[in-house]
C-alpha cells in the first residue's frame, strides 16, 4: 500500500502544494494517469484545474473524476488517486453517492498511489470522527476509506498560552474522542505528511513535526523521520455507532 497523506495543501508563503513539492514528485514517480476527487470543494472544475496547474509538470495527466459518467471508472484506470481538501462531511457524502469508497480501496489495494491532503486525508482513516469540520450535510455515514486503522487530525493547532479563546484546545477534543473510542490519534501539524510504502510508515515535513494521542497515555511529541509504522497494525475499537 502507497500513501501520502498531507496535513494542508498550502503552507504561508508557498503556493498551492508547493511546500511539499519534492516529497509529492517522488511518490507519484512513475504514475502517468492521476485522479482527482474534487468533491470536498464546490468548484468541482476550478478545484481540478488548481490540481492539474499543479502536478501536470511532474508528469502526470490530471484527470477529475466528476468530468465523465462514472467516477469509479476514472479511478479504475487510474495509476494514482488524490483527494483533495475542503468539507469533509460533504467530500464522505459524496464518495458514497458515487461509489468511490469501494473503488478507491480496490484500487489502492492493486497498487495505486492514494494521496490524500487535509479532507482527502481525514478519508483514509476508518471514521471521519477526527476532522475539524462542520457537518454541513449529512453522509450516509462517518466510515470512510480505512486505508490506515488509526485516525488523523489534520491541521492540528497547539494551544496558544496567551489566547482569550475559551473553548476547548484541539488536545481536548482529541481526549474527548479518546473518552468514546479506544484508537490512536496522530496530530499532523501544518506543513507535515505521513508516507506510506508497503509495510513502513514514516513521518515527513517541517519541524514542527506531530502528535501522538493514544488513550490512557500522555502526548507524545514526534519529529520528522519517526517510523510509525507499529500504527498500521491497529486495532480501532470504535463506538458501535460507526459500524
Amino acid at each position: 500500500m502507497r500513501l501520502l497523506l498531507l496535513s494542508n495543501s498550502t503552507a504561508p508563503g508557498h503556493g498551492y502544494l508547493d511546500h511539499a513539492r519534492e516529497e509529492i514528485a517522488d511518490f507519484l514517480a512513475g504514475a502517468r494517469r492521476l485522479a482527482f476527487v474534487p468533491y470536498a470543494g464546490a468548484d468541482h472544475d476550478g478545484y481540478t484545474a488548481q490540481v492539474s496547474r499543479a502536478l501536470t509538470p511532474l508528469g502526470v495527466e490530471v484527470t477529475g473524476v466528476h468530468a465523465g459518467p462514472d467516477p469509479a471508472e476514472a479511478v479504475a484506470a487510474a495509476d494514482a488517486v488524490f483527494v483533495g481538501g475542503g468539507n469533509s462531511f460533504r467530500l464522505l457524502t459524496a464518495l458514497h453517492r458515487h461509489g468511490l469508497v469501494e473503488a478507491i480501496r480496490t484500487r489502492v489495494a492493486a497498487g495505486a498511489g492514494y494521496m490524500g491532503s487535509s479532507a482527502g486525508t481525514n478519508m483514509a482513516c476508518p471514521t471521519l470522527r477526527t476532522t475539524n469540520d462542520m457537518p454541513i450535510v449529512q453522509p450516509p455515514t462517518f466510515a470512510a476509506l480505512g486505508l490506515v486503522p488509526f485516525q488523523i487530525n489534520p491541521h492540528y493547532l497547539d494551544a496558544a498560552p496567551d489566547s482569550s479563546h475559551m473553548g476547548e484546545t484541539r488536545a481536548q477534543r482529541i481526549a474527548e474522542f479518546h473518552q468514546e473510542n479506544d484508537v490512536p490519534v496522530l496530530g499532523l501539524r501544518e506543513g507535515t505528511w505521513l508516507r506510506a510504502d508497503d509495510a513502513r510508515l514514516t513521518l515527513g515535513g517541517v519541524a514542527a513535526g506531530a502528535v501522538l494521542f493514544e488513550r490512557g497515555s500522555a502526548p507524545v511529541e514526534l519529529r520528522p523521520g519517526t517510523e510509525l509504522t507499529r500504527l498500521l497494525t491497529t486495532t480501532a475499537l470504535f463506538d458501535a455507532a460507526d459500524r
